[in-house]
């Protein structure tokens, strides 16, 4: 197997995360345990790849969820690779250079909906202008920031690529309405709001963001 395939499937995967520190810590949250008992050995599994996320992003914003997957098929149908096998067609979805070359007319053509084929395009012309490993190894705040950079790219789509896409569970999600209540269930307190929940998720440190990925994944 060649040494990038490997690398992709590895952090794919999540296989590198020494999860026993999370797991030290959570031992001493009494309502958190039981999650950790649950899904222990569970490392997290991202996006394929962090521009596949992106594009995910954009194309999920105020979307419903049916609707953002007929979108992400037709790019991945019409831009994407194909492998036949046992008469069986595997489709993957197009890498950020493919996307790139193409104008927001022709993505519009596929997801039918201009300020989503904008951002689509916006993405992958910022992708294919970056290097991976710099999106893994860099500092948080200076991804985060390129992140924000491109146009149609907030806050939430920048956590959601940092924490899916790259595997970066320092930092909390931004504002999933979902972890409060995956929270209010766990900790059995329904009054529990959005400022709770990084009190709730400080003593965790750099393992916030997977602290968050197990209450999600458990409920």
């Amino acid at each position: 197997m060649h040494v990038n395939v490997r690398d992709r499937i590895g952090f794919f995967l999540s296989l590198d995360d020494d999860l026993r520190p999370f797991y030290a810590i959570g031992a001493t949250d009494p309502s958190f345990e039981p999650v950790i008992h649950e899904l222990y050995g569970y490392h997290q599994v991202k996006f394929l790849t962090p521009f596949e996320n992106a594009i995910w992003a954009i194309l999920s914003q105020r979307n419903l969820m049916a609707v953002s997957r007929k979108m992400k098929d037709g790019l991945t149908a019409r831009y994407g690779g194909a492998l036949q096998v046992d008469g069986v067609v595997y489709r993957a979805f197009p890498q950020a250079f493919q996307l790139a070359l193409l104008t927001v007319d022709e993505i519009n053509a596929v997801v039918r909906n201009l300020w989503k084929a904008e951002g689509v395009s916006n993405v992958a012309r910022a992708f294919d202008g970056v290097y991976e490993n710099w999106l893994r190894t860099a500092p948080y705040t200076e991804v985060e920031q390129w992140l924000l950079g491109i146009k149609g790219i907030g806050a939430w789509s920048a956590s959601f690529v940092l924490l899916r896409g790259l595997g970066r569970m320092n930092q909390l999600p931004s504002g999933e309405k979902w972890l409060v209540a995956a929270a209010r269930r766990w900790y059995g307190n329904d009054r529990l709001e959005v400022k709770d929940i990084a009190q709730l998720g400080q003593p965790y440190g750099n393992y916030a963001g997977y602290w968050a990925h197990y209450l999600r994944a458990a409920s």
